[in-house]
């Protein structure tokens, strides 16, 4: 297959950080490109058209060869960092699983992401995972790429969100030994470079690649370059005890990474992590940006996140899950959904009309109190209003929100701009389950420091009361529309009958 010719090309873990953002370039460089996923409406909701989305589970062997049928490619981006149990068995299973199905559908090629760390000696059982995923696959008779990174530096990234997160939130901070390891940290637009690329890369059997940025430091190095790079001065403190048990629940407390999660990737982390091999220097054209560089665009792209991806995007797979107060990422999320006997239309309609002198459903005299605190501490208030009471476009205010995102009749983004002691936005998502509409209500929280913490959970009973009471007016008036636009349809359209004269 010539280097230009399109291919097939099958994504997974396309819910994930890396897959998420991988799929689009695919896509844009023209390749036909096929999403897999566990529950593949999710997926298909946040896809383009023009990206087939199929159902695959790595455990069960039978959905990958039917998502695998007629793909050229695969790229396998499947973990199981937050899962609980024995996350290496389901691992090796899952990899198993995907190479005989490659093999059976005649797929030319596999290129898998892995972690850069010694093989060797490692006491990271997410490392062992991690290379024994990439030694089954090269097995396979599918030439297999696989790739090694370590700590990628981007926008949503766990790694980044970890750093981020201590330093904006700490002051003062205990070093222990774990945080002096050196990394090699690569940036994810450089990750993606190398990814792409792999696509037309000559190989015949298997090959192993080591990539990484241009320095090795370590993650109090990293700490030390975003701190400069907002303008913070931080302290930091040597510990000389502090095992991985209990700095996991430090981070769980401090930052937005999971305890379990916390305690595997401080294991992974526990160990160096650096190039040895730069072979993938001379056979890919990549030249990793500096740290200094992919730190900054990250900071620049912080605010994109929605659009693009998280890391915790792949956490959030239970349509009727909700997260109430749970940190993701460096934000604290509050979502809830609710099914409606309405339209999708009509659900949005109410939506979009939110604000102004619709009011907010719910609870106005407490959003009128918050808006009066806001305006005596200098702020915007509720008192600006929206342009049009019932459409909106992106840049419109309303009341002490400003719109994001529009995209009609599926997804609504607002950003506040009251003062809240950091960053808040609220998105509303509609999704269509047979005949009835999934309405999702979230709040996103983004703190700042000690105070922006207290903050929000001094607020969380009365957030509980009118976000609860919120979305209930919100599906009620959304069914309400509904039944009187189907009930004038039908009187409408009924049948008359004239009375005949005697």
């Amino acid at each position: 297959m010539s280097k230009d010719t399109p291919q097939t090309v099958l994504v997974t873990g396309a819910t994930g950080y890396i897959g998420g953002r991988l799929y689009r370039r695919l896509a844009k460089a023209g390749h036909r490109v096929r999403c897999m996923g566990r529950r593949p409406e999710q997926l298909r909701a946040r896809t383009e058209p023009e990206v087939d989305v199929v159902y695959g589970d790595v455990q069960d062997e039978a959905s990958l060869r039917a998502a695998l049928d007629g793909v050229d490619t695969a790229y396998y981006l499947v973990h199981a960092l937050a899962a609980t149990g024995d996350f290496e068995a389901a691992e090796v299973t899952g990899a198993r699983n995907f190479a005989a199905a490659a093999e059976r559908c005649g797929v030319r090629r596999i290129i898998y992401l892995g972690g850069l760390a010694e093989e060797k000696g490692t006491k990271s059982a997410h490392m062992r995972s991690r290379h024994a995923v990439g030694e089954i696959l090269r097995a396979s008779t599918v030439p297999t790429l696989e790739f090694r990174a370590a700590v990628v530096i981007g926008a949503g990234s766990i790694s980044f969100d970890l750093i981020r997160s201590l330093v904006r939130r700490l002051p003062v901070m205990l070093v222990p030994k774990w945080v002096r390891v050196k990394t090699q940290p690569i940036a994810v637009d450089d990750v993606l470079d190398y990814l792409t690329q792999a696509i037309d890369t000559p190989i015949t059997d298997a090959a192993v690649y080591e990539i990484g940025g241009a320095e090795r430091l370590s993650y109090l190095d990293l700490m030390k370059r975003y701190a400069s790079e907002v303008g913070l001065r931080r302290i930091y403190i040597n510990v000389p005890v502090l095992t991985p048990g209990l700095s996991s629940l430090w981070l769980n407390l401090v930052t937005p990474i999971f305890a379990r999660i916390g305690r595997k990737l401080i294991d992974s982390i526990s160990m160096a992590s650096v190039v040895r091999d730069d072979r993938a220097l001379r056979d890919f054209s990549v030249q990793p940006m500096a740290v200094d560089e992919a730190i900054r665009r990250a900071i620049a792209d912080e605010d994109q996140s929605f659009m693009q991806t998280h890391w915790s995007d792949a956490l959030s797979t239970s349509e009727t899950r909700r997260y109430g107060g749970d940190a993701f990422g460096s934000r604290i999320v509050d979502s809830r959904v609710l099914k409606a006997r309405a339209t999708r239309e009509d659900a949005f309609r109410i939506l979009e009309a939110i604000g102004g002198k619709t009011g907010w459903y719910y609870g106005d005299w407490l959003w009128q109190l918050r808006g009066l605190i806001d305006t005596l501490s200098g702020g915007v208030g509720m008192r600006r209003g929206r342009r049009n009471p019932v459409r909106l476009a992106p840049g419109d205010v309303v009341d002490c929100w400003r719109v994001e995102v529009l995209e009609r009749p599926e997804r609504l983004l607002l950003r506040a701009e009251m003062k809240v002691f950091g960053r808040a936005w609220l998105q509303f998502e509609v999704d269509e389950i047979a005949d009835k509409v999934a309405i999702r209500q979230t709040a996103i929280y983004d703190p700042r420091g000690l105070l922006g913490l207290c903050y929000w959970y001094a607020l969380y009973p009365l957030h509980e009361f009118v976000f609860g009471g919120m979305l209930r007016n919100i599906v009620r008036r959304a069914e309400n529309d509904t039944a009187r636009r189907r009930w004038r349809y039908a009187r409408r359209t009924a049948p008359r009958f004239e009375t005949l004269p005697k």
